[in-house]
């Protein structure tokens, strides 16, 4: 549906993440996130009928809101390669989705669809990994081929910053957005340590302008040496930090608290404070 750039190769993610089942699922990231998503649903005083969980890998988000006794069913929606969202609208009380959407080259366009899929005043919850996903890796890996290769080539994916987020929620018509973060540090054996979990995890590189050729034994013996000098923690073990990007938003409905019309306000500043109002160009005293 992108009518954009293509920044993710969507039909080798999907293979990837099958490789992953088959090396046996690297799941404790998704798990964390879908206890989060789940408490962060248990705190809305509401009961909601039907919900779809969009895209998320496994099946520990589903369980995890079932646990909470908040959703009557939640359905599980596969984004396709073309990220089209196979939803009608106005069909849905929930939408939630984790650690799926930051693969998407049309987040607004996506952001969109689960928006139209909502019924008035149904709600989104997402967690997506946030631009500081990684950045231990990224600076390795970028030192390492300057020095051995002669220059860069895209080996993490862009990840969308934080304040972009708020935005793209209000662009896609979500009422009363909130975004916020949290970062996690995993601690490694080896740079090769975190990799491995990276496969597993179905989160290796699946940029579309990734480099074609292998990857050269001594770029990536380099890069593991930068790793371990930079971001070692004093027992020899490595931080790789995992930012987790929290979205909410509402779709609207008259029952919401809406902002006041400019000039509707009966109550002067000046006086709600109990200070004088000085008008434009005079002077106070002294």
């Amino acid at each position: 549906m992108s009518a954009g750039p293509t920044i993710f190769d969507r039909p080798l993610l999907r293979a990837r993440r099958r490789r992953a089942e088959r090396l046996g699922p690297a799941t404790f990231l998704i798990e964390r996130v879908a206890a989060d998503l789940a408490e962060r649903l248990s705190a809305v005083l509401r009961q909601f009928e039907h919900g779809a969980d969009i895209g998320t890998p496994g099946d520990a988000l589903r369980q995890a809101l079932a646990a909470t006794g908040k959703v009557a069913s939640v359905a599980a929606i596969d984004l396709g390669d073309d990220e089209a969202v196979p939803l009608a609208e106005s069909s849905l009380d929930l939408a939630v989705s984790a650690l799926a959407l930051q693969f998407t080259n049309d987040l607004p366009g996506v952001l969109v669809q689960i928006r139209r899929a909502l019924k008035p005043d149904g709600l989104f919850l997402a967690a997506l990994l946030g631009g500081d996903t990684l950045t231990e890796l990224r600076q390795a890996f970028a030192a390492a081929e300057s020095e051995v290769d002669g220059g860069l080539s895209p080996r993490v994916a862009p990840f969308a910053d934080i304040r972009d987020l708020g935005a793209l929620l209000q662009r896609a018509g979500f009422a009363l957005p909130v975004v916020d973060s949290e970062r996690l540090t995993v601690r490694y054996g080896s740079a090769f340590a975190l990799m491995q979990d990276l496969r597993r995890m179905g989160a290796t590189n699946v940029l579309t302008e990734r480099r074609r050729v292998p990857l050269r034994r001594a770029t990536l013996l380099r890069m593991a040496e930068i790793y371990g000098a930079r971001f070692a923690d004093a027992d020899g073990r490595l931080r790789a930090t995992f930012e987790i990007v929290f979205l909410s938003g509402w779709a609207p409905h008259q029952s919401q608290q809406q902002p006041l019309k400019p000039g509707s306000a009966k109550t002067r500043l000046a006086d709600a404070l109990g200070v004088q109002e000085i008008a434009a160009g005079e002077k106070t005293g002294r």
